[in-house]
């Protein structure tokens, strides 16, 4: 989510913050993100200290990598699968077409066996290189 501050609110709230975009963003970004802070502001506070050990645990792939996968799926032309469907399997990196589906079972997308099958392959493709 990318926020701005509203001016006509002085203090630093949660109700002084606006919405303006939502953009889905991989666990390997927000990695990369978190480290960014951290070299900024030389420590993080406790909070993104556990979603930082969270990252380092769960998240394996370079970003390069990230991005090139995200490519490739979204070439893919998928029917009513969305970005944020994207994101979530390069986070996710399902290995087989029934993980794919338990996936997606969190979603109102029903994907075919087909293309299923092209997913998982490229999915196991860049989890091999993590």
């Amino acid at each position: 989510m990318i926020m701005e501050q509203q001016p006509e609110l002085a203090r630093a709230s949660m109700s002084s913050l606006k919405i303006i975009e939502e953009v889905p963003v991989t666990l390997v970004h927000l990695k990369e993100d978190l480290q960014r802070i951290k070299k900024r502001d030389e420590e993080l506070n406790f909070r993104a200290n556990k979603t930082e050990e969270y990252l380092n645990t769960f998240s394996t792939m370079k970003p390069s990598d990230a991005e090139e996968l995200f490519s490739k799926l979204k070439e893919l032309g998928l029917p009513r699968v969305r970005d944020d469907h994207l994101v979530k399997l390069i986070d996710l990196l399902p290995l087989n077409v029934e993980e794919l589906k338990t996936v997606m079972s969190a979603y109102s997308v029903t994907i075919s066996t087909d293309n299923a099958k092209k997913i998982v392959d490229l999915v196991v493709e860049y989890a091999k290189r993590s």
